[in-house]
């Protein structure tokens, strides 16, 4: 199976953007083996119990090469 990069990203509220706030990296960089980027996705975010919610988030994903 192929390896991803896996970061998540929590962007900030409306209100946060006001006051100058930007993106926040909440988790990863991290390597992760599925068989695609969505699978890659899709664990690293349950698998990281993230207490966030999730509608906040931006998950970026990346082939390892």
């Amino acid at each position: 199976m192929p390896l991803f990069e896996v970061a998540v990203l929590k962007k900030p509220t409306p209100k946060e953007m006001e006051e100058g706030a930007t993106e926040e990296l909440i988790f990863g960089p991290k390597a992760v083996v599925a068989q695609d980027g969505q699978s890659a996705a899709i664990s690293a975010a349950v698998g990281s119990k993230l207490d966030v919610d999730i509608q906040k988030c931006t998950v970026l994903v990346r082939p390892f090469a």
